[in-house]
C-alpha cells in the first residue's frame, strides 16, 4: 500500500475539510458490483472549484486520481486504488428552465429523468432506470431501449486535461457508441444541459413504467452487477453470443454469467474483483474461440491486484 505523505493529506483537508475525506476506504462499499479493495484517500468535494484544487494538488505531487460517480459501471480490483478517488455525490443539483434541464455531475440519471417528468418534458424516458450519475452517463454516452445521451445533450461543462473549466457543445463531444471526447481526452464532466420537448405527463410516466417492467423482467436486478458487462459488437448481441457459446450460468468463485440475461455478469456470493475479471476473460476467450468475435468490456476497470 502506498503511503501518502501527511503534508499531501493536509493539503487535501484544507481544500475539502477533514470531515470530507476517508483514508483506506474499501471501494466495495462504493461500487454496485460490491467489490474493490481500499482507496488510499476518498474525497467528497462540494464545489467545482474544490475538484479543480484537489486535482492541482494531486498533479503537483504526482499522485494518481480518479473521479467516480455512483460506481455503477466500475470494477475496482482487490488491491484497491493507489491515490485519490474523488466522489461527486455532493454535486447533485438539478434545475429546469423552459425545455432545458441542467444537472450537476453527481445527479443520479433516474432523478434527472424524474425531474423531466415532473415538468412535463419528454425525451429522457429511456434513462429512468439507469443507475449511474449523469456525469458518467455523458462520458459513456449511456443509452437503453433505443435512446441515448447524444439524442438529448446540448452542452457540458468540463475540466479539461489542462485543469481548466471549459464548455463543450454537443458537436465538440465526439459522441459515439459508449464513447466520447470526455473518455478520449480524460476530461471530467462537471455539469450537463439537456434539451427536451414538451410532452404529456401521463404518456411520459406510462413509458417509464413500461421500460421499468422490461428491466425487472429481463435483467438480474436482484444481484450486484455493473449492468451490461460488454459492449455490443458490430452486427451481434453480446448476450446472445455468450449464450450460444454455452456460457449462460457459468461460474468463477462468487461471479456468475446471469441465467436471466447472459450479457450480465453478477455477484452471486461475495465475489472478489478477481472472480469477476477471470470470468470476463473466460467469456471473452470462449466467444472469440467459437465465433471469432472480440468482446470489449463496457465496465471501467481500475486499481491493482492484491
Amino acid at each position: 500500500m502506498m503511503k501518502l505523505k501527511d503534508s499531501f493529506i493536509k493539503s487535501i483537508e484544507e481544500i475539502v475539510g477533514s470531515e470530507n475525506i476517508k483514508l483506506n476506504e474499501l471501494m466495495k462499499k462504493h461500487t454496485t458490483f460490491k467489490v474493490g479493495g481500499p482507496a488510499d484517500l476518498l474525497v467528497y468535494p462540494s464545489t467545482y472549484e474544490m475538484i479543480k484544487k484537489v486535482i492541482d494538488v494531486c498533479k503537483a505531487n504526482n499522485v494518481e486520481y480518479f473521479l467516480m460517480g455512483n460506481g455503477s459501471n466500475l470494477i475496482v480490483k482487490d488491491g484497491g486504488f493507489r491515490g485519490v478517488v474523488i466522489k461527486v455525490d455532493r454535486l447533485s443539483e438539478i434545475k429546469v428552465t423552459d425545455n432545458s434541464v441542467t444537472a450537476q455531475c453527481g445527479a443520479i440519471l433516474s432523478a434527472v429523468a424524474k425531474k423531466a417528468l415532473e415538468n412535463g418534458l419528454t425525451g429522457l424516458e429511456f434513462a429512468a432506470g439507469i443507475p449511474g450519475y449523469i456525469g458518467g452517463a455523458v462520458a459513456m454516452n449511456a443509452g437503453a431501449y433505443g435512446g441515448e445521451m447524444s439524442h438529448v445533450l446540448e452542452k457540458v461543462l468540463v475540466i479539461n486535461d489542462e485543469n481548466n473549466i471549459i464548455e463543450l457543445s454537443k458537436d465538440e463531444l465526439e459522441l459515439g457508441y459508449r464513447t466520447s471526447a470526455i473518455l478520449k481526452y480524460g476530461y471530467i464532466v462537471l455539469e450537463t444541459t439537456i434539451r427536451l420537448e414538451q410532452g404529456n405527463k401521463e404518456d411520459i410516466k406510462g413509458r417509464m413504467n413500461e421500460l421499468a417492467l422490461q428491466r425487472r423482467t429481463k435483467q438480474p436486478l436482484e444481484y450486484p452487477s455493473a449492468g451490461s458487462t460488454f459492449k455490443r459488437p458490430v452486427g451481434y448481441f453480446a448476450g446472445k453470443l455468450i449464450q450460444d457459446a454455452g456460457l449462460k450460468g457459468a461460474v468463477v468463485g462468487g461471479a456468475q454469467v446471469s441465467e436471466k440475461h447472459s450479457g450480465f455478469i453478477i455477484n452471486v456470493g461475495d465475489a472478489s474483483a478477481a472472480d469477476i475479471l477471470n470470468l470476463i476473460k473466460r467469456v471473452q476467450d470462449e466467444v472469440y474461440k467459437q465465433f471469432g468475435v472480440e468482446l470489449q468490456t463496457e465496465v471501467r476497470i481500475i486499481g491493482e491486484e492484491l
